[in-house]
């Protein structure tokens, strides 16, 4: 354990080291956005500032800066919000950000945007290296599974926790089913919960669920 928080403490004095080298001078604000009037904004490079308005953020690059994103990552707007697309920026310029920065990028382009990553790098993602990926998979796996999609503890059965579920855990389907889990099964994985059909049958009493409760 020592040598994680070691491991993590070192890597936090490398980042700051190397934000400290790098040039991200604050520039006029004012700029506009498709998140607002920019607040704060940053340049990282001729072409390439981060701006940062009262509610979100993110990147606008200049149209030869634009060019250099890979075609699979581009924006044709020019802009990249805070979140996720930073990570795209981050590919394109690695030089402009800390080793630090350039793992989170790269965890975030596997996490959600697999496919794009897939191509551009020539690896195919395993399981646990993408949540996107994984969530795909978990989804076609269970396609024809009962998937919890909303859950509550049950006033009417103390102890068990009363879940709502469809068929593949989507959302807005037809023939929704209620089921009563108990609390100690009812742990939540990455991508949710599968009712196993030889544990828990379905159930029609009493609801703690306002929708259910009035029908």
């Amino acid at each position: 354990m020592a040598e994680i928080h070691d491991d993590i403490a070192t890597e936090k004095a490398v980042h700051e080291a190397e934000l400290r080298a790098l040039d991200r001078p604050t520039i006029q604000a004012g700029a506009s956005t498709p998140w607002g009037m920019a607040q704060v904004s940053r340049r990282y490079a001729d072409g390439i500032v981060l701006h940062s308005t009262a509610s979100h953020g993110g990147f606008h690059l200049a149209e030869n800066a634009n060019a250099i994103v890979h075609v699979l990552y581009r924006n044709n707007i020019e802009f990249y919000e805070e979140d996720c697309e930073w990570a795209k920026v981050a590919h394109a310029f690695p030089q402009l950000f800390t080793a630090y920065e350039r793992r989170l990028a790269d965890r975030t382009l596997r996490d959600f945007y697999p496919d794009a990553y897939e191509r551009v790098t020539e690896v195919t993602l395993n399981g646990g290296q993408s949540h996107a990926r994984d969530r795909q998979k978990f989804a076609e796996r269970h396609r024809n599974d009962w998937v919890v999609i909303a859950a509550i503890n049950s006033d009417h059965r103390p102890g068990l926790v009363e879940c709502i579920a469809t068929l593949g855990g989507i959302r807005g389907e037809v023939g929704e089913r209620r089921f009563l889990v108990p609390r100690s099964d009812y742990t939540i994985g990455r991508h949710g919960f599968v009712i196993d059909p030889l544990k828990y049958q379905p159930y029609d009493g009493p609801s703690n669920f306002v929708t259910w409760a009035r029908q």
